[in-house]
């Protein structure tokens, strides 16, 4: 995959993405033509692809009851699929966008920090998707070897490290994200919130776990105790083994030196 949560499908010309449960990358043809006899006639038909839902890595009811069933049918199965379908109008009259994967088309639509009409809808089907990996039952307590070396390295020990985090979860101002992101050019980790459906990617830095702070998140289970959703987060929920196989595909990009992140 392109980046760390879309998985690309090969382009099938008789299939709609949304038969998929992962987004599909599909031809930079925008347009699949057929030419066949028809009554003595000839004519072309057009064959789209679009997006497919993707499905949390888990069963809706595997995160109890830190993350009800409840707010996974409506998080995901309402807000994310409501994004989705968004974006899969929009691309419907922008020819020109047909073909990118996720990944691709989030950067292109963030457009330099000018953003087309379709970054938000596919920022926030990327953010979800990126989101649902970043939680596993039984998540949560302390990150493996390599990754905590690194956190400590960066941050100055894991203590440092969450209370950044839980800091900027609840300075964060409106609706967004707050991520544990590796910044490529200082080549290092950092607590990054952005607002929105803003990524890290979008500045060519490498997320490595994310935190939704809508409201929608944790309304139902937390009501508007932020204190509580973010600590339940770290504390039972946070993918430290996702984040680990991360950390080891960005290895490949940026040059970190040590400790060096165990692929497995």
């Amino acid at each position: 995959m392109a980046s760390f949560c879309s998985r690309p499908f090969p382009a099938s010309s008789h299939l709609l993405a949304t038969d998929f449960s992962r987004p599909l990358k599909i031809s930079k043809l925008l347009y699949l033509q057929r030419k066949g006899q028809f009554h003595g006639s000839q004519r072309a038909s057009k064959v789209l692809a679009f997006y497919g839902l993707t499905t949390p890595p888990y069963n809706l009811d595997a995160l109890e009851p830190y993350m009800s069933q409840r707010t996974l049918e409506i998080h995901w199965g309402k807000h994310h699929r409501g994004y989705l379908e968004g974006l899969n109008k929009q691309l419907e009259n922008n020819n020109s966008l047909y073909g990118y994967t996720m990944d691709e088309l989030v950067k292109v639509t963030y457009n330099n920090g000018n953003p087309l009409p379709e970054f938000n809808n596919a920022a926030q089907v990327w953010t979800h998707d990126f989101f649902w990996e970043s939680m596993q039952p039984g998540g949560g307590k302390i990150p493996g070897h390599g990754v905590l070396l690194q956190i400590e390295k960066d941050f100055g020990s894991f203590t440092n490290f969450r209370e950044k985090f839980i800091e900027a979860a609840l300075t964060l101002f409106g609706s967004g994200w707050i991520w544990l992101a590796l910044k490529t050019k200082e080549k290092r980790l950092a607590v990054i919130k952005t607002s929105n459906g803003v990524t890290p990617i979008v500045w060519g830095d490498i997320p490595i776990i994310s935190l939704d702070m809508w409201e929608h998140a944790y309304y139902l289970d937390y009501k508007n105790d932020k204190v509580k959703y973010v600590n339940m987060f770290l504390n039972n929920l946070v993918s430290w083994n996702a984040a680990t196989a991360r950390m080891a595909r960005a290895e490949a990009f940026v040059n970190l030196g040590e400790p060096k992140i165990p692929v497995a």
